[in-house]
């Protein structure tokens, strides 16, 4: 008799396990999805974390390390670990270079790194799919040095406008249908669209980086406004 795992749990292991199937064109997907934007969205992230020389950056849910490589491209003398839950995403980012100081094998929920072992923490798409949000900026901010900046990059609901029919259109019929035909896994480019039109809005996560104790925190939306950056700091 196999046991049941607790909610939380199984839907961690069910992302998990999808973005296995889908690491070998999960770059290719984000190219197309966004219309390559989302290159110009990871350099911005990388730009607000004001990385110097030396300092160490965590990308977490790194996945295939794009924003990883970014900040070295951005400040080559800073120190990188990518780290993320699933272990194909990093095999297929492995290769490419530049490559970051280490590759970890970590939950977002209990990050295996002690207190206030980074200047800055970064993260692309990550806090739609994690099951305890507030956990997740927890640890986030536990293992941010004083003084240290959190920049994250997600997708966000838009406002209803003019728009709204064309981007439901967009996310529900033509990503879910190039999903299918690149991946072979159109519950994959589903469940993604899913998880960002039941996500925060920009002004709640801004809340929740508050809540967690950060200071100065803001967002910009992008893409009519169905991505967002937020960024804040760990009080001194």
């Amino acid at each position: 008799m196999s046991l049941s795992l607790p909610p939380e749990e199984e839907r961690a292991r069910a992302v998990q396990r999808m973005f296995s199937r889908i690491a070998a064109r999960y770059d290719l997907m984000n190219r197309l999805m966004t219309g390559g934007m989302d290159l110009a969205w990871r350099r911005e992230v990388i730009r607000r974390a004001a990385l110097r020389p030396g300092e160490r950056l965590l990308d977490l849910g790194a996945g295939t390390g794009d924003l990883a490589r970014e900040a070295l491209h951005q400040q080559p003398h800073c120190r990188v670990v990518a780290a993320d839950f699933t272990l194909a995403m990093m095999l297929a980012g492995k290769t490419r270079p530049p490559a970051p100081s280490a590759w970890v094998a970590a939950d977002a929920l209990r990050l295996p790194f002690p207190d206030a072992a980074f200047d800055a923490v970064v993260s692309g798409f990550l806090l739609r799919n994690v099951t305890d949000l507030p956990q997740a900026l927890r640890e986030q901010m536990r293992v941010l040095r004083p003084g240290g900046r959190f920049i994250a990059l997600d997708t966000t609901r838009p406002r209803p406008g003019l728009l709204s029919p064309l981007i439901g259109f967009h996310m529900h019929r033509i990503i879910p249908f190039l999903g299918g035909l690149l991946t072979g896994d159109r519950a994959a480019y589903t469940y993604l669209p899913q998880t960002s039109q039941h996500f925060l809005t920009a002004e709640e996560l801004l809340s929740r980086l508050i809540e967690a104790g950060f200071t100065g925190a803001g967002f910009r939306r992008l893409n009519f406004g169905t991505v967002a950056i937020h960024w804040a700091t760990r009080p001194a």
